[in-house]
């Protein structure tokens, strides 16, 4: 349980976030952070991780507590730890303890919470006993499988509003991440002329988030099979004409997180054919967040990246056609076929666990087109707002090999100047950028993504 570095600051900022959440709704609230999950037996767990939304009000990753609001009020509802837990766990901060820390106006037993539930909202969490609790206690079901309903409804769409945009609070949190980000990914091109297993990459990116006391904001994706967009073997050896695809981000100790992509050879070299669509991504990549600023909307630029790209393809004579015609046939997402980026926060896909209320402003659908039902984001951008943008190309065996796909695009691609690029299996580059009131800026900008300089640094 962390306290320490806590000041009124913290205190000041979340008593300013439930402020804003009480100027949305009229009704109390209450969240709960969940519970320890056992791995095998009760007393091996994984790792604990408070649900982001407590976390968002309640400003410290607290087991097992649950916090209600009303009107700008906060009461922190948990047990102090048993007397027998200090053998194995150490001293630990009682109740009124935390609740100084955060700024509450009240500190209860858990057992007093049945008695505050009357007409309150919630947010499932994820973990089964959690929210079988919320269901027993508040008499309606409370499932993160399901969309939530109602005041539940009512408050998931308030938090949307409060969480969108970032505070001071949340940004300097977010550097953070970024910054042991950065060191992350320099370590793991340092490591990889030496590694014979991309396991070893990995080894060297973690090391340097756990030696700042951080943990992975999502399972590290570090692949020379970067085709597999959400890879999470290790075992594969390296090999010279490889190219090492690593999505690895940091999470801070109070749970705010970065992501960043890159992408290089093992050899330290790329490969004429590695580098053209290298260079077609990057091209994308930084065309997109050239676009950024208030009032721009996402959507619009995910189809800048897929006009890049499809405009790249062209050029090397993969692609046959005008590349904004290409784009209206979802030609590109045989090679794109994910969305541009995502919100980024507590969460790595932020607020994902309610579903597409967080990424769609309302009134808005997810497409079922094929270049765009992937689309995470939907909305214009604010200032405050932190996006990832993260174009890439991949050579997905279930895609390039489907028959309807290939009936339909076979006048489109060149096939056989296509096969000249077999050792481009993945490429993404994927950075975070702040929206400003002016335009934006580049969280991770740190990190080098020029091809050259990749090259530089993993060479040493």
């Amino acid at each position: 349980m962390l306290i320490q570095n806590t000041s009124n600051s913290l205190v000041d900022t979340l008593r300013q976030r439930r402020q804003k959440l009480a100027s949305l709704i009229d009704f109390p609230v209450i969240l709960w952070s969940g519970n320890n999950s056992p791995r095998n037996f009760p007393a091996n767990v994984f790792p604990f991780r408070a649900s982001s939304h407590f976390l968002y009000f309640a400003g410290l990753p607290l087991p097992n507590a649950v916090i209600r609001l009303e009107a700008g009020k906060l009461e922190l509802f948990m047990d102090d730890p048993k007397p027998s837990s200090a053998l194995w766990h150490g001293e630990t901060p009682i109740r009124e303890e935390i609740a100084e820390k955060i700024g509450a106006d009240v500190a209860k037993p858990m057992v007093e919470l049945e008695l505050s539930v009357e007409g309150a909202a919630t947010i499932a969490v994820q973990d089964a006993a959690t929210w079988t609790q919320q269901s027993q206690l508040l008499g309606r079901l409370v499932l993160p499988q399901i969309q939530p309903a109602g005041i539940d409804l009512e408050l998931a769409k308030a938090i949307v509003t409060v969480r969108l945009t970032h505070d001071e609070a949340a940004l300097s949190e977010l550097r953070k991440a970024a910054a042991v980000t950065i060191e992350a990914h320099k370590a793991g091109m340092r490591a990889t002329t030496s590694a014979k297993i991309e396991a070893e990459v990995r080894a060297a990116m973690e090391a340097a988030i756990v030696a700042h006391n951080m943990t992975t904001s999502y399972n590290s994706i570090v692949t020379v099979h970067g085709e597999v967009l959400h890879s999470d073997r290790y075992h594969h050896s390296l090999q010279p004409g490889d190219l090492l695809l690593a999505d690895v981000g940091a999470e801070t100790e109070m749970g705010w997180a970065a992501d960043v992509t890159r992408t290089w050879a093992v050899s330290g070299k790329f490969s004429s054919t590695q580098r053209d669509i290298y260079d077609v991504v990057l091209a994308a990549h930084d065309a997109c967040i050239a676009k950024i600023r208030p009032g721009v909307e996402y959507k619009d630029i995910h189809l800048l990246a897929c006009s890049v790209i499809a405009s790249g393809l062209v050029n090397l004579g993969i692609f046959k056609g005008n590349p904004q015609d290409l784009v209206e046939m979802d030609a590109h997402a045989l090679f794109f076929p994910h969305g541009i980026g995502h919100l980024l926060g507590l969460d790595v896909h932020d607020m994902e666990d309610l579903g597409d209320l967080a990424g769609y402003e309302e009134e808005r659908e997810r497409s079922d087109r094929f270049g765009l039902s992937y689309l995470r984001l939907n909305r214009p951008l604010r200032p405050g707002m932190l996006v990832t943008i993260e174009p890439g190309f991949y050579q997905v065996p279930a895609i390039l090999n489907d028959a309807n796909l290939r009936s339909k695009y076979h006048n489109i691609v060149n096939w056989e100047r296509f096969s000249q690029f077999a050792d481009v299996r993945g490429i993404r580059i994927e950075d975070d950028i702040l929206v400003t009131t002016e335009g934006s800026e580049v969280l991770t900008a740190a990190l080098p993504n020029q091809a050259s300089a990749v090259e530089d640094l993993v060479s040493g």
